[in-house]
């Protein structure tokens, strides 16, 4: 059985070009996820000028972990994903077949 030490990387360790979680990255399922899912907190929280401390205090989050999951520097858990969520009320995991290999140029901050 071949190891996948993947794990002990961070999600935006897969960066290939740009910054995180715009950014193009290597193909790698997981990490694509996680990019997903901070991508999307990223917008949730700004469409609703939430910071990350009042998210944790409404979501029952930490508010570390919110960062650390903004910054793409741990794998967030189905637990946290699952409490934003529903504080959200809006999907922050990618639907099946969303996720596509990074083969374009990463957007900028005002493009899509």
């Amino acid at each position: 059985m071949v190891r996948d030490d993947s794990r002990a990387r961070r999600p935006r360790d897969f960066v290939q070009i740009g910054q995180w979680p715009h950014a193009v990255l290597v193909d790698h399922h997981a990490a694509a996820v996680a990019q997903s899912v901070a991508r999307r907190l990223a917008e949730a929280m700004a469409g609703r000028r939430l910071s990350a401390n009042r998210l944790a205090r409404a979501s029952g989050v930490n508010r570390q972990t919110i960062a650390n999951v903004l910054a793409g520097t741990v794998w967030p858990d189905l637990m946290t994903v699952a409490n934003l969520e529903k504080y959200l009320d809006r999907r922050l995991w990618p639907e099946q077949g969303e996720l596509k290999p990074s083969t374009e140029s990463p957007c900028t901050e005002g493009q899509s």
